[in-house]
């Protein structure tokens, strides 16, 4: 059966990725050189999606703002989930902008076309969803197919027995939204796996088996492992360049002849890279960022119109938008426990996190497993380590 229309749940705000979503959704955070959505998007489009919903919820001027009212001339329409009610909830919102069947992909998870493919392929009318191997489907909850049928959810596996986990991309008919209507909410929430035990009940739901690229950046570290996947595949959206397949520099940026790129990298618009400078691999350097002399950036996603300094080392480091980061700066990288919120996640491959508009003197040395607040300043010489708050000065 064919599927035309294309709904993206884009309404979560991605708590455990503070402090990047302090002043953006999850879904607009970086992925090598370009928003997670776009990605998202990209998918959608190459699978021959012809019409666009985004439900949209937090700081969602962001979202609506930055893709308009088309994708790739795809025309894109927007329903708002004004709080976050659960992903079955997000859905629903969008009942009046659709009268046909749907394919509904979670906006902040990376996957590649075959899953798309196969779930279309999959759908005849019956509730279709995706399902693929995972090492950890504790992580993000296992379902148990029979052939071509699923036949059970399982939310919190306490056993290593089930290899198998919902992918979060799904297909279905206009009666999604009854049975959304019949689901029972937990605790004031709805989510969509209720929904799909729900179908389950009301007749077969379709396993659509599949595999490939399947990222979901949930802690600020993830996104420089989603980052460097899509390095690796070439998933950008720049040209490479022909001596360098690997490397990729948009038109309008300029790397001085002195400075090195070690693929794979990507440099976006207007981005400038100084003489001396090292890049790579796996750096990405957002729209109109600089990156000054000497400098050796390895393993590190910088975003739009961040700076810098002369001679500044940066190791497995996330930088958001309008940081700036002052000469002989160091972020060693490599492992530490890293507290997010109320927990602490041990051996994470991390160096630092710089919020927006983080600024930061020159000389400063970051422990790794660092993350600083939003709107953040540290001074000249300080010595950084754990967690700073948004808005934080600190002095050596």
């Amino acid at each position: 059966m064919d599927v035309s229309t294309g709904v993206v749940l884009a309404a979560g705000e991605g708590t455990r990725l503070r402090p990047l979503t302090h002043n953006r959704p999850k879904t607009m955070l970086p992925a090598a050189d370009r928003p997670i959505l776009e990605h998202v998007l990209d998918v959608l489009v190459e699978a021959g999606i012809e019409r666009l919903c985004l439900v949209v919820g937090y700081q969602r001027e962001r979202v609506q703002e930055h893709f308009g009212h088309a994708y790739r001339d795809v025309p894109i329409t927007y329903a708002h989930q004004e709080k976050q009610l659960g992903s079955g909830h997000a859905l629903q919102q969008a009942a009046d902008e659709v009268d046909e069947p749907i394919l509904v992909v979670n906006g902040d998870r990376t996957i590649d076309e075959g899953i798309v493919t196969d779930t279309l392929d999959t759908f005849d009318g019956r509730p279709a969803v995706a399902v693929l191997e995972h090492p950890t489907p504790s992580e993000y909850g296992a379902v148990e197919v029979d052939g071509d049928r699923l036949v059970e959810l399982v939310e919190k596996p306490e056993s290593d027995e089930y290899r198998l986990i919902n992918a979060g991309v799904y297909a279905f008919d206009t009666d999604v939204f009854d049975a959304i209507e019949r689901t029972p909410r937990r605790e004031g929430e709805l989510h969509l796996p209720d929904v799909i035990g729900t179908l389950m009940d009301d007749g077969e739901v379709l396993a659509a088996r599949t595999d490939g690229l399947w990222v979901d950046a949930t802690y600020p570290w993830d996104l420089l492992y989603l980052t460097r996947k899509l390095l690796a595949e070439g998933r950008v959206g720049l040209p490479e360049q022909e001596e360098k397949p690997d490397v990729w520099v948009a038109e309008s940026a300029h790397v001085h002849e002195d400075a090195t790129l070690q693929g794979p990298v990507v440099v976006g618009p207007d981005a400038e890279i100084a003489a001396g400078a090292v890049l790579g691999p796996y750096v990405a350097v957002g729209r109109n960022a600089t990156i000054g002399s000497n400098a050796t950036v390895e393993d590190t996603l910088l975003d739009s119109d961040t700076r810098v300094g002369p001679g500044t080392t940066l190791i497995d480091c996330v930088a958001g938008q309008s940081v700036t980061i002052g000469a002989g700066t160091v972020v060693s990288g490599g492992t530490a426990d890293v507290r997010v919120g109320t927990s602490v996640f041990e051996e994470q491959r991390l160096g630092a996190v710089l919020a927006d508009r983080v600024d930061v003197g020159g000389g400063v040395t970051f422990a790794p497993g660092t993350l600083v607040g939003a709107d953040a300043t540290v001074g000249g010489g300080a010595t950084i380590s754990g967690w700073i708050e948004n808005g934080v000065e600190v002095v050596r």
